[in-house]
């Protein structure tokens, strides 16, 4: 629909998350949900001894699933034909969009209730109503503080974290027919949202869900979540429309009892949803009458063509990987510029766009590789191992774009040449030690010149020391010393040195809000 938007980043990560990391508001909105969130599912996930043998069976049972897809979603088709729904495939975005306005024209429709749905925000489902004159309510509490804002969400369970409470007030006080003046309390907020919701739900006849799971023996098709207004939506209109990403099907009933203990204990860290629901097509007389599951593909056939980056399709979106990451708790979902943030969308986006995307290649870069989000995956996507899968795609699309050598990749070539033969290697240490003595400033080497310069833009540098672990053991081997191993050694058992760079001028005075909705 656009270059910039749903998946589409407007510009690399690295320039995004500059300008994000000085918002000192958003850094403590962040820092107060994410750690929150986090706390609380160490709680609950503590609680089962079981844990790990959860996480290796939904791995087991997703894996099983992507294994025989299209058996699957050809088992999923017929069965929910067969209880009366209607099943629509889509190749990408585009015929998605096209799908849901031609249903809701159809039935004269110029508003829509909406489910939270990721799914729906990958495709930009609103902008293309708008388009056409349908206006989509989102009803999710914090997707319609997103929408009235005209704001992108930014995190993947809790899309308006980036949002404190007095600004929610604000919005609401400006939004909301005929509600006055509200004051920032939690309660009042919610309950002003409940009463504008609640004449949509009784006065609008066609809704928009996302899935979280599909179940191809029984055409059955399931949403968890926390508000209510899920189970509204799904319930109340005469026709409702559901866009599933493929990856979501699963084969059995059976199958999904797994994931309704990882799920909830990894997003909401609650141990079990408050709503669920579950519906199989049409009952007359029960629910909607007519119903219409929309298949998307959107790149995902790629990713599962991928023999090594198809782990990624085990998501079940949780977003526990955003909780834990340091770099989205720094820099925020806006920085990725895509509906998917934080790790699980450093991989997800550029491989359902095609590393070729200047601006989503740039994206497995976002990650200090510290392993986190592996250790907290519901499913055991074991991101770190594919950030730096993609990082090795980027780098051949980027070598393939330039016809030639990057500076990069000659100082790597250098690199491998020099660290190939011990002799060599010895070599440049010395000539390093020689040379660094301008850089040197005290016992930290606190500026690099030239394109080195960014790396010690946020760090200092140890100096090379006078004497290396290799002269010494060579020493050692020969009989000539029985000294310590070098002060380097010894000061690198202590663990490593703290930043030195003092960030307070760098972010400002101001003093955030801790005041979060």
């Amino acid at each position: 629909m656009s270059n910039h938007g749903g998946l589409h980043p407007a510009q690399p990560f690295p320039q995004a998350a500059r300008e994000q990391v000085l918002k000192a508001q958003l850094r403590a909105n962040l820092r107060k949900v994410t750690h929150t969130i986090r706390d609380k599912r160490a709680n609950v996930v503590a609680e089962l001894p079981h844990w790990e043998q959860l996480r290796d069976l939904g791995a087991a049972t997703k894996d099983a699933s992507l294994a025989n897809l299209s058996d699957r979603l050809l088992e999923l088709e017929q069965s929910v034909r067969a209880r009366g729904g209607q099943v629509h495939w889509a190749r990408d975005a585009r015929e998605a969009r096209e799908i849901v306005a031609r249903i809701a024209q159809a039935h004269a429709v110029d508003e829509l209730i909406k489910v939270k749905s990721i799914t729906s925000d990958e495709i930009e489902l609103n902008k293309a109503l708008e388009e056409k004159g349908i206006h989509a309510i989102e009803t999710d509490l914090a997707e319609l503080i997103v929408q009235l804002s005209n704001d992108r969400p930014s995190h993947i369970l809790v899309p308006a974290i980036h949002r404190n409470r007095a600004e929610i007030q604000a919005l609401f006080n400006a939004e909301l027919p005929g509600e006055g003046q509200l004051s920032d309390t939690p309660a009042e907020l919610a309950g002003a949202a409940r009463r504008y919701l609640r004449h949509k739900f009784l006065t609008t006849k066609m809704a928009v869900s996302g899935a979280n799971f599909a179940i191809a023996e029984t055409g059955t098709v399931c949403v968890v979540e926390s508000e209510g207004n899920g189970r509204m939506c799904l319930t109340l209109p005469e026709v409702l429309v559901s866009i599933m990403g493929i990856e979501k099907v699963l084969e059995k009933v059976e199958d999904i009892s797994v994931f309704m203990e990882l799920l909830p204990r990894s997003s909401t860290a609650e141990r079990m949803n408050p709503y669920n629901s579950f519906w199989s097509g049409v009952t007359p007389g029960d629910g909607p009458q007519e119903f219409h599951l929309v298949l998307l593909d959107n790149g995902r056939t790629n990713v599962l063509a991928d023999e090594f980056g198809r782990q990624t399709l085990r998501c079940i979106r949780c977003s526990a990987c955003l909780n834990v990451c340091p770099v989205y708790e720094r820099a925020g979902g806006h920085a990725y510029g895509s509906v998917y943030p934080g790790p699980i969308g450093a991989i997800l986006t550029p491989q359902l766009l095609g590393m070729h995307d200047k601006n989503a290649n740039t994206l497995p870069g976002a990650s200090s590789l510290c392993g986190a989000c592996y250790d907290v995956c519901p499913v055991k996507i074991n991101i770190p191992q594919v950030l730096i899968y993609l990082r090795t795609q980027a780098n051949l699309q980027k070598a393939n774009v330039q016809k030639g050598l990057s500076a990069e990749a000659l100082a790597m070539q250098g690199m491998k040449f020099v660290m190939s033969e011990g002799w060599r290697f010895e070599g440049a240490l010395k000539l390093a030690r020689v040379g660094q003595g301008p850089l040197v400033h005290g016992d930290a080497i606190t500026s690099l010149p030239g394109l080195l310069g960014g790396w010690t833009q946020v760090r200092d540098l140890r100096p090379f020391p006078r004497e290396g672990f290799r002269e010494w053991w060579k020493q050692r081997a020969e009989g000539e010393t029985e000294a310590a191993p070098p002060a380097v050694v010894q000061k690198a058992e202590e663990g490593p040195t703290p930043p030195q760079k003092d960030e307070g001028g760098r972010f400002g005075a101001e003093a955030p809000r801790e005041d979060t909705l």
